[in-house]
């Protein structure tokens, strides 16, 4: 039954990447945590090891054929990115679980009512 589950998160993930272009740990992570009953970290650790390589390459290829990617900008992201998910990962291991579950939680509570609300 996990493996099901787990495919399950993985299509529902991937559809929510390319169909809004948000970032597969928005599911993910609550998925692992609460279907799986994951500690957080070992969620995130886990989201990270499946969003490694299929993060999105079909679905990019999609918008790139389209002409909605911007090569230069999305490089430099990736620079960023790639810099910046050692730095977080290496912050992130002495935060206590609870502390990083709430902490995740307020970011997608602050980014749901920003969206909700903005304009």
């Amino acid at each position: 039954m996990d493996n099901i589950f787990s495919i399950l998160i993985g299509l529902v993930s991937g559809i929510s990447s390319g169909f809004f272009g948000i970032g597969g740990a928005i599911i993910l992570i609550p998925a692992l945590v609460y279907i799986f009953k994951f500690p957080q970290h070992y969620a995130q650790g886990t989201a990270l090891a499946a969003l490694l390589l299929p993060v999105g390459i079909l679905a990019v290829i999609k918008y790139y054929k389209a002409g909605n990617v911007n090569i230069k900008i999305a490089l430099l992201i990736s620079l960023g990115f790639f810099i910046g998910g050692l730095i977080g990962a290496s912050l992130v291991q002495s935060v206590p679980n609870l502390m990083l579950k709430r902490l995740f939680g307020a970011l997608l509570l602050v980014v749901s009512i920003s969206m909700l609300i903005g304009k």
